[in-house]
């Protein structure tokens, strides 16, 4: 076997470790949320919820379309961020397959299960039991919402990423610098 495919193979059962914790987090942490308030708010977090899915998305995308050369300059005037920038770029393969795989997914299916417990809140506020046609209409139109939001949100972040893709790339980097700085933890490997 060779060496990229060994070091596929290894990234691509990392990414799906990762993927099995950070959803079991998200799921438990939504679900335990969700059941502690208000529709309204379950709403909102929902709404959240697809938020993160586009903006990951949106970061995934501008990875694989932006280029090396404007951050070289800031990386050279030590700029905050260019130098992360420039990793991102660098490892837009495994940026992406983060940002759009492992976040966006997740994000899609907690969004799922989250709308689910708002929609079963709201039929019991209003005292429709489990199987109602009142139930089914409210799920398929919080549902159908919840997906156009999600793809919608997903086609103007993916304009953005691919028109804008050095700001969102250089807003990515400083972030990172920030994490890495405050919380003293490598999320990138050093470019060369």
């Amino acid at each position: 076997m060779n060496s990229q495919l060994k070091k596929s193979i290894k990234f691509s059962v990392t990414i799906a470790v990762i993927t099995f914790v950070l959803a079991a987090v998200f799921s438990v942490v939504s679900t335990s949320i969700l059941s502690d308030v208000v529709w309204i708010i379950g709403s909102m977090i929902v709404l959240i919820i697809v938020l993160i899915g586009v903006l990951f998305d949106m970061l995934g995308i501008a990875s694989t379309a932006a280029s090396e050369p404007p951050f070289h300059a800031m990386a050279a005037e030590k700029v905050q961020g260019a130098k992360e920038a420039v990793a991102i770029i660098r490892n837009a393969d495994k940026f992406a397959s983060f940002c759009n795989d492992v976040i966006g997914d997740i994000s899609g299916i907690v969004s799922g299960t989250a709308s689910a417990i708002v929609v079963l809140q709201i039929s019991n506020m209003f005292g429709h039991s489990e199987g109602t046609s009142f139930q089914i209409t409210l799920s398929v139109t919080v549902t159908s919402i919840i997906a156009a939001l999600t793809v919608g949100g997903k086609a103007l972040g993916k304009y953005a990423a691919i028109n804008s893709s050095t700001k969102v790339i250089f807003f990515a980097g400083k972030v990172v610098a920030f994490l890495e700085k405050n919380l003293r933890v490598r999320l990138l490997p050093k470019s060369k």
